[in-house]
This record gives C-alpha cells, structure tokens and sequence, in this order.
C-alpha cells in the first residue's frame, strides 16, 4: 500500500471548505486550482500498476476508500475532468455554496468509483444523493423547491434499498468477503442482491425509477444542471459494471430505458427536459451493455460513458446558456437566435452531433461497440436492432429538432426575451469550447480513448471507422434528416405548450392525496379525538382541580394556618411572661414543676 496516495475526493472536500475563507481577489484562481489538483492525481494514477489505497480497520472488516483499476480510473479521468469543465462554467456564480456543493458532489462519486467494499460505497452514496439535491434547491424557485425534495426522497428510498441489501449480504457472511464489492454473478438474483440492484438502478434512472431525473435536472440552476448530468447515473452505470455485469435482465431494462427517454424527448417542448429524457435514453445503451456483459461490451460501456459525460454536459451547458441569458428554454417561445447567440449555437450543436453518434465525433466511436457486442451474439440481435432504432430518434431530438427550433425556425421570442438574448460571458463559452473540442479530439483519434478501457485486448481489436458501421450511420442520419425537414415543410412538428405526463404522476398524486387524506380525514378524526378528550378529560380534570383546591385552601391550609397561629399566639403570651431576670424564670419554672409533681401524685396515688 502506498501510504502518499491522496484521494481525489478528500481535495475537493478540503477545498469545499477553504473556499468560504479565500480572499475574493485569489477566489477564481482557487476554484479552478482545487478540481485541477483533483484532475491531476487521477491522471498521476494511470501509469501506476492496480492496487489497493487508503485501508482502514474497521471491526472485523478492512475498509478500502482506494481501489485502483482500469474499470475505476477510466470512470475518474472523466469525471475529475467534468468537474474542472463544470467549475470554468460558473465561474462567475458568487454563491460560494453553489461552487462548495458541486465539489462535494463530485467527490461523493469520485469516492463511489474508488470505494473497494460495499460500506464505503455506501458512504459515497449517500454523499452524492444529500449534496446533490442543493444544486436544485439553489435555484430557489417553488418549482425547483418541490422538484428538489422529490429528488431526495426518490434517493432516499434507493439508498435504504442499497443499504438494506447491503445487511443482508452481510449477514450470515464472515471476513473482507462480507463487505467485497465484486462481481455478484448468481447471487445477484438473491434478496440482497436485488436489493442492492435495486439501489443502483434508482441512481441510474431505469424505469420505472427514472422520472426523478427530468422532474429536478431542468430545475437546476444554470451550472448546476451540467454537474448533475455528469455524475450519478454514470457512477450507477459504474456499480452496475462491477457488480451485475452478464445480468441478462439489465439487457431488457437498457433497451427499454434507450426507446422510452427518446419517445418522450420527441414531444418534449422545453430543451433542458428533452436534453434530461435523452440522458435516460443514452444510459440505456450503458445498462444495456452491462447486462451484455462481455469484454467488447463492458469496454463500449465505459466508452460511451466517457464520451456522454463530455457530449450532454456540452448540451446543458448550451441550454443553461440559453436560460442563463435569456431566461426562457421552451421551443414554444424561442427561434431564430442564431445572429445573438452564434457561438453557443455552434458549439451546442457539436454536442448534438456527438450524440447522434455523428462521423468523427465522440458518440460514434463509443455507441458502436455496444451495438457491436449485441451483433456478436445472434440471441441479441433484438436488443441490437431496437438500440440503433433508438439512434434515430437521438439525431431527430438533439441534432435537428433543438437547433433549429432554438437558432432558426420562426421567432417566437418575446422582446424581452429577444433585448436579452447574446452569448454568454467567456468563461462559459470556454468551458464549452474545450468540451466540443474534446468531442471532436475522441471521434478523431480515438485511439486516446481506447487506450483507457478497461480490456485492452478488445479494444485493440475494434475498429470504429469500417464500410458497414459507417454506412449503417450515414443512412439512418440521412433518413432521419430527410424526415424531420419535410415534417417542417409541412408543419407536423411545431413545438407547442403543454404537459407531458410521466410516471412521476403517480407519486406527485399520491403525495397529494397523502396531504389530504392527512389534511381532511386524519385531522377530522385527530380533532373530533381532541374534543372528546376536552369534554371528557379536561373540563372534569378541571372541576377536579377546582375542588381539591377549595378543600386545599379552606381545609387543610385552614386548620393548619389555625393551629400555627394559635402556637404563634400563645407562644406571644409566654413571651410576654418572661421579665428577662434569671431568678424570676427559674421561679415560674420551679412553680411548674411543683403542680406537674403534684398532679401525677394525685392521680397516680
């Protein structure tokens, strides 16, 4: 064990509470040193062989808070990376706890990703879910207020489910093998074990656990909307690859996550929602990947979470510029922006393209290998198939329907909306020049991100930029695009206002329905009990009180009182007998005695 390892996550925290106390004049230059020292000693690990860090004896178990592999570093080196990207976004939010929570949010996954035991992985999980939230509260509005405690309390509820298959894995169990956080192979179909599946497909929004995700997202603020979409659904997609890799139903759940995001995304009218369905939509392929499970699979997993990291953070940021300058992101009152806001169009539509999985860009040398892995087993020829159908509705979405419904189409703006619309200030654009350029950087050479996944072998072997993938991707772009501008010509896809009810229907319902029937019945009947309890208890209690204290002060205290002031007087009296002179006291004592003798004489004899 190397005892100078640092721990990514322990800088970010330590400089989540410096940051309150820096001066403001050293203030910028401290928030992009402390997630760039952060970047730096993941980046320190990739040369360093796999091994274990940070061990800490905890009863009988070790607790491992560094476990460092391939799986887990090509999961850091992105996220590490986001959070310098996220932190140069909003740089100019003076709100010191917008910047303090990002950063223990980052670090709560990045601890995640590193954790070696299932106890520290649940520490981290709970870090995550409880920071997270903020960044939906800071936003301080009554929607986001309400989104935020849904979104807690969805996290909650898969937390306790980690927690409780976490118990019972334990239980029965003895030694490190109680706690190891591997591969659960059969036992993953065990109580514990789908417990804890369960815990982890609630972060990685797998329906139907996934309308938490664009019910807070789209109510985040500006910049804290990119780190959410970075973050936890891809630490899930990392707990589902050491956990639940080869788990067959994952393969169902990812497919269905892939065409449900998309479907929802095509009637969606507010583009930070659409970008939030299509994060459902892009894990699919990574769940769908896990439950593949094999080397090509896993590598495609991982890939392509590197790559949507980059390419949807790239996408909110372009929205929250949208909202940052304008204040508006519905289609319906947006259009024709492209001459006030040129830079954010361009470098938004990179990340539509990367997404699309569009010829050298990122999305296209990492979706492949998933649907390549599908093709290699004939039994998932389905799953394959309904993956690339979900491609298209992506490229529909993000890299036609929001550009030109944004940037061209008809102008829908408001003049308010029109006076205040400009691209956003330099730090934004530039942190959404380096993402477009990283995007375009992996779809070029590609071979930098091969290089970080974790079966080496299998990504040596896989060649992205062949006849058949880049034909199957240029017609499915092609078709699509044909698609979308005749339903333009013919007026079929304008966006509109409306609501589009999900799944989360039933717990806003439900939460309703719970206030009332606790509002109405249960108060009826905790009212109806109290004047019972009025008229029964505490008006005789009272009557009660009121005779006990007659009886007290005419009674008791009278007779006692009486007899103290008859004392008290007849002790005056004999007071007054006394003259002070010893002989004349010993005289009346010596006369008292002689009649005391003399009686009990009397009457004895």
């Amino acid at each position: 064990m190397n005892n100078l390892w640092i721990h990514p996550s322990l800088i970010l925290i330590a400089g989540a509470l410096l940051l309150p106390l820096i001066p403001k004049a050293f203030k910028k230059a401290f928030l992009l040193t402390v997630p760039l020292l952060s970047f730096v000693t993941v980046l320190l690990m990739l040369g360093q062989p796999d091994a274990l860090h940070g061990q800490l004896d905890f009863l009988n178990w070790t607790l491992t808070f560094g476990r460092v592999d391939k799986l887990s570093l090509v999961f850091a080196v992105i996220m590490s990376g986001m959070a310098c990207i996220g932190t140069l976004y909003g740089l100019h939010v003076k709100e010191d706890a917008q910047h303090s929570t990002s950063w223990v949010y980052v670090a709560g996954s990045l601890g995640a990703i590193f954790a070696g035991d299932l106890l520290v992985l649940f520490l981290f999980w709970e870090v995550m879910a409880f920071s997270s939230v903020f960044l939906v509260w800071f936003r301080r509005t009554p929607e986001s207020t309400r989104a935020g405690y849904r979104y807690l309390l969805v996290h909650v509820a898969g937390g306790l489910s980690l927690l409780a298959g976490i118990i019972l894995w334990v239980n029965g169990k003895s030694g490190q093998e109680a706690i190891a956080f591997v591969n659960f192979g059969d036992a993953a179909y065990t109580p514990a074990g789908l417990f804890i599946l369960v815990g982890i497909i609630v972060n990685a929004a797998v329906p139907p656990f996934q309308a938490w995700l664009p019910d807070a997202y789209p109510n985040g603020t500006f910049n804290g909307s990119v780190f959410l979409s970075a973050f936890t659904t891809k630490t899930a997609v990392y707990a589902l690859c050491r956990g639940f890799a080869g788990m067959e139903v994952l393969i169902w759940l990812g497919v269905i996550m892939s065409l449900y995001g998309v479907i929802y995304a095509v009637i969606e009218n507010d583009i930070r929602r659409l970008f939030a369905y299509h994060i459902i939509s892009q894990v699919g392929y990574m769940v769908a990947g896990a439950g593949i499970g094999t080397e090509l699979a896993i590598n495609g997993v991982c890939a392509h979470a590197f790559a949507h990291i980059l390419y949807k953070g790239l996408l909110f940021m372009g929205g929250g510029a949208v909202l940052y300058m304008t204040g508006e992101t519905r289609m319906s009152q947006l259009g024709g922006l492209y001459k006030k806001m040129p830079w954010t169009f361009l470098l938004t539509l990179i990340g539509g393209l990367s997404i699309s999985a569009f010829p050298l860009f990122s999305g296209f040398v990492s979706k492949s290998m998933i649907t390549a892995a599908g093709f290699q087993d004939p039994h998932l020829y389905w799953a394959a198939f309904l993956l690339m159908l979900a491609s298209i509705g992506t490229f529909y979405c993000n890299g036609l329907k929001v550009p030109y419904f944004v940037w061209f189409g008809s102008d829908k703006c408001s003049d308010e909306v029109r006076d205040r619309a400009g691209d956003p200030p330099w730090n934004m654009l530039a942190a959404m020049g380096i993402a477009a350029f990283l995007c375009i950087l992996l779809g070029c050479a590609y071979g930098i991100l091969y290089g970080l996944l974790p079966n080496p072998a299998a990504a040596a072997a896989y060649h992205p930029y062949n006849i058949p993938h880049l034909a199957e991707s240029i017609q499915i772009l092609l078709f699509t695009a044909c698609a979308f501008f005749l339903m333009v010509r013919t007026h079929k896809i304008e966006p509109h206002a409306g609501v589009n009810i999900d799944n989360d229907w039933f717990y806003r319902r439900g939460g309703q329905a719970f206030q009332w029937f606790a509002s109405k019945p249960v108060q009826a009947v905790d009212t109806a009990v109290g004047e019972i309890y009025r008229v029964l208890g505490i008006i005789p209690l009272m009557w009660t009180t009121r005779v006990v204290d007659l009886f007290d002060r005419a009674g008791i205290d009278g007779v006692v009182d009486g007899l103290a002031e008859k004392v008290r007087a007849t002790g005056q009296r004999l007071r007054s007998a006394q003259s002070g002179a010893v002989q004349s006291n010993l005289a009346i004592t010596f006369v008292v005695a002689a009649l005391v003798i003399a009686a009990l004489i009397y009457f004895v004899a």
